[in-house]
C-alpha cells in the first residue's frame, strides 16, 4: 500500500458464520486486510474457502442465516454496525459490485439504460434526460458499440461479454471509491476476458478506486493483482505482493495452488498418433444450420467443417463463444441434423440416419457435458446414472450390472459406496467423475468431452485432467475435447483444430498450433490467454496492444 495513504476499505478481525441445522458454521475466520486507492488486492482460494461469502458480508448482503463480527471500514465509516440508510447510501455510490454472472445481476424485464439510469437517480439529484446523457457516457466508456441504440436493449439482447461491460457501467455510475468484482471473468472466453480485464484496469487508474478482486484464476490475478490473499477453508494462509506470492510463496496450499494452474507453453511434445488406419470420427464438407422459428431466421451455425480424428487421438476443439464448437460436438453424435455433408463414426454414417439406427451408432459414443450437475437425473442415485447405460443397451443386469457400476466407479477414482448417493450430495469434481463414469459405460470409440473443465477449480480440474488421460491411455477411446481454455488443450491434445465464425481455420499438431500459428485469429486467440505469471503477463500483454495495432 501507498505510504501514508489512508485506506478505502479496513477489514479488521473480521469473522462470517452461517446457521445451519442448530450449529454456527464459519465461512470466514479472524481476516485482517486493507486496500488503497488506485490498488488491486486480490483474494483468491477454490470453491468454499470463504472468498465470496467475505465480500458479501462487508455490506450486509448475505442471507438472514449468516452473522458477521469485527470491523469493516469504508473510508473510516463502519459497516457492520451501520443502521440500513447508511448502508444504502454507500452501496452503489461508495461500493460497488460486479458479479460472475450478469443475467442474475441485471433486471431481464428493464432495459439496461433504465437500470443505468435508476442507479443515478437513487443516488444524486438529477433529471431523467441528465441521468440518460450520463448512462450514455458510461457505455461508451466501457466500450459497448453503438452507446446510443445499446442503451435501449435488454440484457438477453447482448452477448456475455456486453451484458458483463453494461454491468460494469451500471457499477461504475456513481464513481465508487470501492469496487469488489467477484469472479468478474470466469464465464467468459479468452478473448473477451482479456479485454474486461484491460477495461477494468484502464477505469481503475481513471478513478483511483480501490479493488478487492475475488476469484480462483490465478492468470487473472497476475494481470491485475498489486497484492494477493489467499484463503483456504475460511482462513487466511498466506497474504503479500502479487511479486512474493507468485514467485516465492511460502505456505504448501499456495505452492500447490500454483502448481496446479495450467500454463501455456509449459507441456512437453505428445507422440504423434497413427492415422494409416480408418478414422473413428470423420466430417467432411459438414453444414449445420438451425432452422427457422417464429420470427427469428434461419441459422448457419457450422460451414464447411472437414475433421478426422484416430484410434487414440485427442483433438482439442477451440474458438470463443458462439464459433459453433458445441455444434460439432453434439451434431457428432447425432442430436444435431446435419444439413449437408457426411459425419460418420467408426464407419457408420450418422447423417440422415434413422432414429433407430442413431441409437446403434450411439453406442460407440459417450459424451461428457459441461455442467454435470444439469445432466445427470437428481433423482437417481449415481450408481443408477452410470448403469443406466449398460442396462438400456441389454447388456447387464442384477449382480452383473452392479459389478460393472463398482468397476466404473473405480476407474473415475470414487469410493464405491457412493453408489448410493444423490448428484446433490457430490462435489462439482466428483459429479464430473460420475460424467465420464457414464460416457465410458459402454466402452466407446470416441468420447465428446464439452467443456469438462470450466466449471472446476484448478487443483481439482488438474487430477480431472490427469485422470482423463490416464483413462484414455488405458481404454485407447479417440476423443474430441471442447473447451475455450487452450492451455488445457494444450495439455491433453494431439492435434487442435481452431473455429470462428462457424468454420474451420486452421487445423494442426498441437505444437504447430500453439508454437507456429499461421492464422491471425489464432494469433490473437493465443495472445489473449492470461498465464501465471505477473512479468509474463505484462510482456503478453503489451504484445497484445501491438497485434491490435
Amino acid at each position: 500500500m501507498t505510504q501514508n495513504v489512508e485506506p478505502i476499505l479496513k477489514v479488521e478481525n473480521y469473522n462470517v458464520e452461517f446457521w445451519v441445522d442448530g450449529v454456527w458454521y464459519p465461512a470466514a475466520i479472524d481476516m485482517n486486510y486493507e486496500v488503497a486507492p488506485g490498488e488491486v488486492l486480490a483474494i483468491v482460494g477454490e470453491s468454499g474457502s470463504g472468498k465470496s461469502s467475505s465480500s458479501m458480508g462487508l455490506m450486509g448482503l448475505l442471507a438472514s442465516n449468516a452473522r458477521t463480527s469485527g470491523s469493516v471500514r469504508v473510508k473510516g465509516v463502519e459497516m457492520l454496525t451501520a443502521n440500513a440508510k447508511t448502508l444504502r447510501t454507500f452501496r452503489g455510490k461508495e461500493v460497488a459490485y460486479i458479479f460472475q454472472e450478469p443475467m442474475t445481476a441485471l433486471n431481464p424485464v428493464y432495459t439496461i439504460g433504465f437500470q443505468i439510469i435508476e442507479t443515478l437517480r437513487n443516488h444524486f439529484d438529477m433529471t431523467t434526460v441528465a441521468a440518460k446523457k450520463r448512462a450514455v457516457e458510461l457505455l461508451e466508456m466501457v466500450e459497448i458499440p453503438n452507446p446510443e441504440k445499446s442503451i435501449d436493449k435488454y440484457p438477453h439482447q447482448l452477448s456475455g461479454g456486453q451484458r458483463q461491460r453494461a454491468m460494469i457501467a451500471q457499477s461504475l455510475a456513481c464513481d465508487p471509491a470501492l469496487l469488489i468484482a467477484d469472479e468478474p471473468t470466469t464465464a467468459l472466453d479468452v478473448t473477451v476476458q482479456a479485454e474486461i480485464i484491460d477495461l477494468m484496469r484502464n477505469l481503475k487508474d481513471k478513478l483511483n478506486s480501490a479493488v478487492l478482486l475475488i476469484t480462483h484464476d490465478m492468470g487473472v490475478v497476475a494481470d491485475l493483482a498489486d497484492r494477493i490473499l489467499v484463503m483456504k477453508d475460511g482462513l487466511t494462509v498466506e497474504q503479500g505482493t502479487a511479486d512474493q506470492i507468485f514467485n516465492r510463496p511460502q505456505h504448501p496450499y499456495t505452492q500447490s495452488l500454483l502448481a496446479a494452474v495450467p500454463k501455456l507453453g509449459s507441456v512437453s511434445t505428445r507422440p504423434a498418433v497413427p492415422t494409416e488406419v480408418e478414422p473413428i470420427l470423420e466430417l467432411k464438407d459438414v453444414v449445420i444450420e438451425y432452422p427457422k422459428r417464429g420470427r427469428i431466421p434461419a441459422f448457419t451455425a457450422a460451414q464447411d467443417i472437414s475433421l478426422k480424428i484416430y484410434p487414440g487421438e485427442i483433438l482439442g476443439l477451440v474458438g470463443e463463444s458462439g464459433s459453433g464448437k458445441t455444434t460439432i460436438g453434439r451434431a457428432a453424435i447425432g442430436l444435431l441434423p446435419v444439413k449437408s455433408g457426411s459425419i460418420k463414426v467408426a464407419g457408420n454414417e450418422i447423417a440422415g440416419a434413422t432414429p433407430k439406427y442413431l441409437q446403434t451408432i450411439r453406442s460407440h459414443t459417450g459424451i461428457v457435458f459441461q455442467d454435470p450437475a444439469s445432466s445427470l437425473n437428481p433423482r437417481l442415485p449415481i450408481g443408477e446414472s452410470i448403469g443406466e447405460p449398460l442396462f438400456l443397451a441389454n447388456i447387464a443386469k442384477g449382480t452383473e450390472l452392479n459389478h460393472m457400476v463398482e468397476d466404473l466407479l473405480d476407474k473415475v477414482e470414487l469410493p464405491r459406496s457412493y453408489r448410493n448417493r444423490y448428484p446433490h450430495e457430490l462435489s462439482g469434481g466428483q459429479r464430473q467423475r460420475v460424467g465420464i463414469a457414464r460416457a465410458l459405460a459402454l466402452n466407446p470409440d470416441i468420447l465428446i468431452a464439452d467443456e469438462p473443465t470450466s466449471a472446476l477449480d484448478v487443483s481439482i480440474q488438474a487430477r480431472f485432467l490427469d485422470l482423463l488421460q490416464e483413462l484414455q491411455e488405458e481404454l485407447k477411446f479417440a476423443c474430441l475435447f471442447i473447451s475455450h481454455d487452450i492451455a488445457v488443450v494444450e495439455i491433453l491434445a494431439h492435434r487442435i483444430a481452431v473455429m470462428q465464425h462457424g468454420r474451420l481455420v486452421e487445423v494442426g499438431d498441437r505444437d504447430q498450433i500453439l508454437r507456429n500459428p499461421r492464422d491471425e485469429y489464432t494469433r490473437m486467440l493465443l495472445s489473449a490467454v492470461p498465464v501465471p505469471d505477473p512479468a509474463e503477463q505484462k510482456l503478453r500483454r503489451e504484445a497484445r496492444m501491438k497485434l491490435r495495432g
